[in-house]
């Protein structure tokens, strides 16, 4: 599906995002909310109780941008225990006899729904979507629609980089409250379709559709069409809509038909999806995408479509000097991606933020390889020795939101719930204990076409995790070397707990599970520290101004004689199927991006690109060491 098959954006008052938001299950009709909203700070969180919700609000907001970034017009960065918005939205004429949809991209953290005064929705998670059904409402009605976010700054909370002091510092960043991703209406009928779950089936040439519907009704039945970009037909199939909640079909595709979604071959489908009457006429109708590629699993090699693929990623925070967690545009989306891709990265981390869906519509047409990741920092306190993770139940909830939201995108092709949480093993089962493992099994019984990385780095919790890895910032590429070396004895680098024990530097207590022979990779390393012009004015470790990894290179010789090098330990290792280099761009006071904040370039992108391109071991054939 091209931009081009997208309905219009809604440019009405020059409404900012006003691309569509859902581009893995388009329906023609829908209302962009996106705009100036009336907006109020509440410091007590008393709003309820003082009457907000039926008053008008004194301050402007511009959705989506949240008020602490500039874009919102605000840009005010102090803690906001709640917000206020408020919107009267007049419903399409022609919308009339149908259920009104009120969707959210993203409303950080904990958010309440209110149209007309009545509740129509509570949702918990600053980064999963949620729909709040507003029922049927008379075509040209005035709706008034009233959101209250609360974002504490205390207590566990999936926060990701969100700072909890005042100040940047660190890997923590400015903070997002309240709404972040767009806000829009959909009309449906009463019984209509909801998002399909697409899998596909290399093996068999087709794609199987789980198609869960709000009702069934005698007589109705679901047809779907595949075609190619072309728009000829590839293969169809009807199957009845009265008899099972979610009805399942095979759309089989001709064997002359076949074309595997790859990195060097993006290709996508076309499936049509409408759900008919008894007297066949089309009742609710939808448009998706869908890629026909194969991730699998052959002792230390992950493969895709059945090759060995090389996996070079970058570490994606999906962060902006004036959005925040907001990219500014939809260009600025695909100009990420692309900036990646130019230096020589094939997919990315999306790492401690569940990236807009937007963003994976890209990297879907582009060939962008991606792990879906989610944003559960917030939960750690104390030192490594106690239970000091705590995450809540909530991060199980949450996680299985966005999973069920991206599971038909091709581009992604592992999950991984967790990262760098730290905790001794205890003769004892812990909370972190059993959330690492309610989320591993929530992906696993989620989907089980793709891999489960139960944690990237540090505390492995699942014996049976599919992928295992570590993270190391060591500079030197020699040391680096050694220090990955061992995959051939069962024997990689795991994270130990120095931190814990600074005394003990030899006998570090284990994080980890063992090592069970899983496919292994280097999930960060690098985060190599350059600011050129710093680097010229500055004397010494100047650390106060911006910081990265290890001792910054005196020159930008220097930092690519660096990467290529810690590059090469990893290309040149047959048993490594990727690796994860921190990071993209600059964030904030963190300058060990490939390029600065703005995007800009810092760096001889064609030397990053060509250090990478070298040939990777792991692409050769393997015999019997890697299985």
């Amino acid at each position: 599906m091209t931009h081009a098959d997208l309905p219009s954006p809604d440019v009405s008052n020059a409404v900012p995002r006003p691309e569509y938001p859902r581009p893995s299950f388009v329906r023609e009709d829908w209302l962009n909310l996106n705009g100036t909203w009336q907006f109020a700070f509440d410091p007590g969180d008393s709003g309820l109780e003082r009457g907000l919700l039926h008053q008008e609000l004194d301050g402007r907001i511009l959705v989506p941008f949240c008020p602490e970034s500039e874009l919102s017009g605000i840009g005010d960065t102090d803690f906001h225990p709640a917000v206020w918005y408020r919107r009267t939205v007049r419903i399409p004429a022609d919308w009339a006899g149908r259920r009104v949809l009120l969707h959210f991209g993203a409303v950080d953290h904990d958010a309440t729904v209110w149209a007309d005064g009545r509740e129509v929705a509570r949702h918990s998670g600053g980064y999963t979507s949620f729909t709040a059904d507003l029922g049927e409402v008379a075509g040209g009605a005035e709706v008034v629609i009233v959101v209250r976010a609360r974002d504490a700054r205390h207590g566990p909370q999936a926060r990701g980089k969100q700072s909890t002091e005042y100040a940047n510092s660190a890997a923590h960043y400015t903070r997002t409250t309240g709404i972040w991703q767009t806000v829009w209406l959909e009309p449906v009928p009463e019984v209509h379709l909801r998002r399909p779950r697409i899998t596909p089936d290399l093996a068999s040439g087709a794609f199987h559709l789980e198609l869960p519907l709000s009702a069934n009704r005698p007589g109705h039945r679901i047809a779907a069409r595949v075609t190619d970009a072309d728009g000829a037909a590839v293969a169809e199939a009807t199957v009845r809509a009265d008899l099972d909640l979610a009805p399942r079909m095979v759309l089989a595709l001709p064997e002359d038909r076949r074309r595997p979604w790859s990195p060097e071959d993006p290709h996508l489908y076309r499936v049509r999806i409408e759900l008919l009457d008894a007297d066949g006429s089309t009742v609710d109708r939808a448009e998706c995408t869908a890629g026909l590629r194969s991730v699998a699993i052959d002792g230390k090699r992950l493969l895709l479509n059945g090759r060995p693929v090389f996996q070079r990623l970058v570490l994606d925070q999906g962060w902006y000097p004036d959005g925040l967690m907001t990219a500014p545009d939809d260009e600025a989306l695909v100009r990420d991606i692309e900036l990646s891709l130019a230096a020589g990265f094939n997919g990315a981390r999306l790492h401690q933020k569940v990236f807009e869906e937007r963003f994976l519509h890209h990297a879907d047409r582009l060939g962008y390889l991606v792990w879906g990741e989610f944003g559960d920092w917030g939960a750690g306190a104390g030192p490594t020795t106690r239970d000091n993770q705590r995450p809540t139940a909530g991060f199980i909830t949450q996680w299985l939101e966005a999973v069920e939201r991206d599971y038909s995108h091709p581009s992604i092709v592992g999950w991984c719930p967790l990262n760098e949480t730290h905790q001794e093993l205890h003769d004892r089962q812990t909370v972190l204990d059993d959330v690492t493992r309610g989320m591993f099994l929530a992906a696993k019984a989620a989907d089980t076409s793709r891999p489960v990385l139960d944690a990237s780095g540090y505390s492995h919790r699942v014996a049976e995790t599919d992928v295992y890895d570590s993270h190391s910032y060591e500079q030197d590429p020699e040391a680096f070397r050694r220090q990955m070396a061992g995959l051939d004895k069962d024997e990689p680098f795991v994270n130990p707990d120095r931190r814990a024990n600074p005394e003990k530097e030899d006998t570090a207590a284990a994080w980890s599970l063992p090592y069970r022979g899983q496919p292994y990779f280097c999930s960060e390393f690098g985060g190599i520290w350059w600011n050129p012009e710093e680097a010229e004015a500055a004397a010494g470790d100047d650390r106060e101004v911006s910081w990265g990894y290890g001792e910054r290179p005196r020159t930008e010789e220097e930092f690519h004689e660096r990467f290529a090098g810690l590059t090469a330990a990893l290309l040149e290792d047959p048993l490594m199927f990727g690796y994860c280099y921190t990071q993209l761009t600059d964030v904030f006071q963190e300058q060990n991006g490939v390029y600065r904040f703005d995007r800009s370039r810092k760096l001889d992108v064609e030397r990053l690109r060509a250090a990478q391109q070298r040939p990777a071991a792991f692409e050769r054939e393997t015999g019997e060491e890697g299985r």
